[in-house]
Parts: C-alpha cells; sequence; structure tokens
C-alpha cells in the first residue's frame, strides 16, 4: 500500500509539473506577444481582455470553432479569445463584398496604424511581421531570405484582397477583402495544450 501510494504521489507530481509547465509556456508566449502591442481597435494580441471588453463579448458572442476558445463581434470586428486566459488569440476584419473603395480604405488604414508591410505578395497580399523585437522591415525579411534564413515571426497581420491592392486599372466590381492579427507560435502552442 505504502509503494502504490508513493508512485501514486509520483505520478500526480509529474502531471501537475507537466501541467503547470504548459501553463508557463503558454502564459510567457502570450506575454512575448502582448509586448509588440499589435492592436486593432482597443483590442491587443496576446493581452487579457478588460471588464469592459469581457461584457462586449457576453453580449455579443459568436460561435467559436474550438471548444477551448470564446468569439465575439465588436461592430466589424471579430475577437477569438483563449477561454481559460481570456487573452486575445486571433483578430481579423472580413469584408464580402466589398466595394473596390472599402478595399482601399482598409489598406489605407491598416498602413497607417502599421507602417509599411514586411512582405506584399502577387499583389493582392500585405504582411506585417514581427519578430520578438517588433517589426521586421522589407529589408530585414529580404536579407534573411537571401541568405536561406526562414525568419521566426511571433505575430503577423495579413491582409488578403481578391482585387490587386496597388492597380486601378482592375475593373470596377466588388470583391472581398479581409485581414487577420494572430500568432503562429501562439496556436500552436495552444493546440497542443489541448489536444
Amino acid at each position: 500500500m505504502k509503494n502504490y501510494l508513493t508512485y501514486y504521489f509520483i505520478l500526480l507530481f509529474i502531471f501537475v509539473g507537466g501541467c503547470s509547465s504548459q501553463a508557463d509556456e503558454s502564459n510567457d508566449l502570450f506575454v512575448d506577444v502582448a509586448k509588440l502591442k499589435i492592436q486593432r481597435n482597443g483590442y491587443t494580441l496576446g493581452k487579457k481582455l478588460t471588464d469592459k471588453q469581457k461584457e462586449t463579448a457576453q453580449r455579443n458572442a459568436v460561435d467559436a470553432a474550438s471548444p477551448v476558445t470564446y468569439k465575439f463581434k465588436d461592430n466589424d470586428l471579430y475577437v477569438v479569445v483563449d477561454k481559460s486566459t481570456d487573452r486575445v488569440l486571433i483578430i481579423y476584419e472580413r469584408y464580402e463584398p466589398a466595394t473596390r473603395e472599402k478595399i482601399r480604405q482598409l489598406v489605407g488604414d491598416l498602413f497607417f496604424v502599421f507602417g509599411e508591410p514586411t512582405v506584399m505578395a502577387h499583389d493582392k497580399t500585405i504582411y506585417w511581421a514581427y519578430d520578438p523585437d517588433g517589426k521586421m522591415s522589407e529589408k530585414a525579411y529580404k536579407e534573411a531570405k537571401d541568405q536561406k534564413k526562414v525568419p521566426a515571426f511571433l505575430a503577423t497581420v495579413k491582409l488578403q484582397s481578391s482585387h490587386k491592392i496597388m492597380d486601378s486599372t482592375d475593373p470596377v466590381k466588388d470583391g472581398n477583402v479581409y485581414y487577420i492579427i494572430s500568432s503562429e507560435p501562439l496556436l500552436k502552442l495552444m493546440e497542443k495544450r489541448n489536444q
């Protein structure tokens, strides 16, 4: 019986230690992401919701894709939050259909907030990429790519448009546009934690 209890306590200690270690790792990553201060309409990636924001979340809840998160809408902004910590995991807006004017307005607004992008791809996608030191410049990204080094992004802001962003010769018709603010390392850690 004594050996059984000893064995039980050892297993319990290992389990609790493992859970605590995962929680610490998750909390540290949330803190690192929050330090980047990537925000939209008062919501900061990685940061805990304020009491007022929690009230908004309760009043405007929408279905979440995962049982360990909750999601809500604040005007046109969607926010996905980790249930166990009330910290922001994803921020996004999607407009479908969107006029060319709406697409231009959103692109201009994001340029104003986030500055020059890190990467523009295929004339329809823009990335603002962040490493632990802050936003990575286009020059630093190109240098890393030229040296065949894959930059370790802590977070990204990605805008995707159905129209070419800088080309006004595209036929004038409605399209769609969205942007998403997220941290791939944080999302991967959450997925691992909740398997």
